[in-house]
């Protein structure tokens, strides 16, 4: 090997190392010199030689894999605190991305071995347990967001959960950026809105959930999920990138009886850029370590960027016990650590039922927001047809001929002819 490589040994076999795998695109080097110097940043090195401390070098990042433009970084588990989320993003994804050495770098995936992986809960409820939450056995569950996503008042505001729940949705849900506002209350609106879960519950004889946002200050935000226990909540809602892992990890280790949702609101500014960054996946795997039950994928259809074939990858991470390795995907044995339930959402409506379902099937939350409250025929329609394209479907009778003995999804497969 070169002089001057020490962070390159292609000949390692990871054993009980934390992966990384990384695309780089080299800026006046070889690959594997960048290489080895993403490596030695984000472990034990630095710019220039540092003597008399040789004692270190066994906790040395290796390269010990080089395809291309595709390398693999293995990290003793010594260099991690244990239930440490930060700490271990802080290493392998902190100074890197900023280094002269590379023109571009991503992080598209992270494997954890069990040691890591024992140091943390995971989630509490996972597919099952959400399943047992709300008593749905066999189908998609079906969500919607309030909309307009601001500016609703409180009274408003449970008045469109209350018909979206009396429609078919299972989950209702504040959008990303609604917290407490002057207009509409967190308080008020947490009391209003579950009452009114409760109605349709007694109404419809289905479980329904509040998915309530308590992003904020951490200790406000537990005080706000504390809040949300009291009043009888199935869920809180968390933005986890905004809201930074360590308030995440703060959330789940409170150890409430509730179901976490979490929302990937600003995930593009880590992923959108195939080169630069970070990918979904990362996301993903961190989500589910720590724990969250129900996570944002993406839909391959509709409004916001994603390739379907990415997504399966990111779903298949959160929803199975081992996945194997891809192209840009690492082998992961999840031992003690539940699955976590994906939700597709973004510019959804009933037409888009059907490729989600067969493209991602039925251990999925379809989440509508427009889709559902921009019905001609008003949010409690717009519902219905939601719940009807997931029966047709789920029953393999195309929409087109379910809607003819439906008027609702009938209005809505006129309203949303592309």
């Amino acid at each position: 090997m070169k002089r001057g490589m020490d962070f390159v040994n292609l000949k390692y076999r990871p054993k009980n190392d934390l992966v990384c795998l990384f695309k780089i695109s080299p800026n006046k080097m070889s690959v594997a010199e960048a290489a080895n110097t993403v490596a030695l940043e984000s472990s034990v090195g630095t710019w220039t030689k540092v003597t008399g401390q040789e004692y270190v070098e066994k906790f040395r990042a290796k390269v010990f894999s080089i395809k291309g433009n595709y390398i693999k970084i293995a990290y003793p588990e010594a260099l991690f605190e244990s239930n440490n989320v930060p700490n271990i993003l802080s290493s392998v994804a902190g100074n890197i991305f900023g280094m002269k050495s590379v023109k571009t770098i991503r992080l598209e995936d992270v494997s954890f071995p069990d040691s890591i992986l024992k140091g943390f809960k995971g989630p509490k409820h996972g597919i099952e347990g959400v399943r047992k939450l709300m008593k749905i056995k066999d189908r998609p569950l079906v969500g919607t967001i309030i909309k307009p996503k601001l500016g609703l008042n409180t009274e408003h505001h449970a008045k469109s959960a209350y018909e979206s729940w009396s429609g078919g949705c299972d989950f209702v849900k504040d959008d990303e950026n609604l917290s407490s506002q002057k207009f509409n209350m967190f308080e008020n609106r947490m009391v209003k809105t579950l009452e009114m879960a409760d109605k349709a519950e007694s109404e419809t004889g289905e479980k329904k959930a509040y998915l309530v946002n308590v992003t904020a200050e951490t200790k406000e935000m537990i005080r706000r999920a504390e809040l949300v226990e009291k009043q009888g909540g199935k869920f809180v809602m968390i933005d986890i990138l905004t809201a930074g892992w360590a308030a995440v990890q703060t959330l789940r280790q409170e150890n409430f009886k509730m179901a976490i949702h979490a929302h990937r609101a600003m995930h593009a500014a880590f992923d959108r850029n195939s080169e630069h960054g970070m990918d979904m996946m990362v996301i993903a795997d961190f989500a589910r370590l720590i724990g969250v039950d129900t996570l944002h994928i993406g839909t391959g259809i509709g409004k916001l960027e994603g390739k379907i074939s990415d997504i399966q990858e990111i779903q298949e991470e959160i929803e199975k016990m081992e996945v194997k390795e891809t192209k840009k995907r690492l082998e992961q044995k999840w031992r003690n650590i539940k699955p976590v339930l994906g939700v597709s959402s973004g510019g959804l409506h009933p037409r888009h039922v059907p490729f989600l379902i067969h493209n991602l099937g039925k251990d999925l939350v379809i989440q509508a927001g427009g889709g559902i409250h921009g019905h001609p025929l008003g949010t409690k329609a717009g519902a219905i047809a939601m719940r009807q394209a997931v029966d047709a479907t789920m029953k393999r009778i195309p929409l087109n001929e379910y809607a003819k003995t439906h008027v609702e999804l009938e209005e809505a497969l006129k309203f949303w002819k592309k």
